[in-house]
């Protein structure tokens, strides 16, 4: 833990972010990197921090059913629902993310997720896969996750699997990225309080940094 989440910011004002431990993603990684843009981060799977904290990262990595599976473990799904509900900020990333939508279809294998965002995360319809490297965005008009970043700014993903209809995403309002790996999947949403990224931005060096701090620019300091 590089600050506390016991309560209040620091003299320096910095937001206090959970990144939520429920057993899956790049925990030390994503700690890092928020604390490198400026946050006060706890790692923790303790719900009571993960409520009160000024900003919540769910992040993720493997299987859809899976992370599905230790978020229910941990009775972490209505205290994440409860605070984009109420307005508060989330960030999910990479297999965080695709839990925030209505299921996935993992080998024929349909897991329901959290319903937070509209859409089935499916096989990236790739001759190559994993979908595994460096790749460019095209963020639409009015994004604050990727404002003031060069328009080809490239972020580092690891996946096989993703959202494939950001048209229909997009119709509920959500602001939606897209990249493309032989087809076009949703590469990162924004929400009203619920942000998220289907790459690493803990990961994706200097363009990654500048994405964390314009997501944390987002959170209001508590009390």
């Amino acid at each position: 833990m590089t600050g506390g989440a016991d309560g209040g910011v620091n003299p320096a004002g910095r937001r206090r972010i959970v990144v939520l431990d429920y057993g899956s993603g790049n925990l030390r990684s994503a700690e890092r990197a928020l604390a490198a843009a400026g946050a006060d981060v706890a790692v923790t799977g303790d719900l009571v921090a993960a409520a009160d904290a000024d900003g919540l990262v769910v992040p993720g990595v493997g299987a859809f059913a899976a992370c599905m599976a230790g978020i229910e473990e941990v009775g972490a799904g209505p205290v994440i629902a409860e605070r984009v509900a109420a307005g508060r900020p989330v960030l999910g990333i990479c297999v965080g993310m695709q839990i925030l939508f209505d299921c996935g279809d993992e080998h024929g294998v349909v897991t329901e997720g959290l319903g937070l965002l509209p859409g089935t995360v499916t096989r990236l319809a790739a001759t190559r896969l994993p979908h595994m490297g460096w790749n460019t965005v095209q963020a639409p008009v009015g994004s604050v996750l990727f404002a003031g970043l060069p328009a080809d700014s490239r972020f580092y993903f690891v996946h096989s699997y993703a959202v494939g209809d950001p048209a229909a995403l997009s119709a509920s309002g959500a602001r939606v990225t897209t990249a493309h790996h032989d087809c076009d999947f949703v590469a990162a949403v924004e929400r009203g309080a619920l942000s998220a990224a289907q790459f690493h931005p803990e990961k994706s060096a200097d363009t990654g940094a500048s994405l964390l701090r314009n997501w944390l620019a987002t959170v209001p300091a508590g009390d």
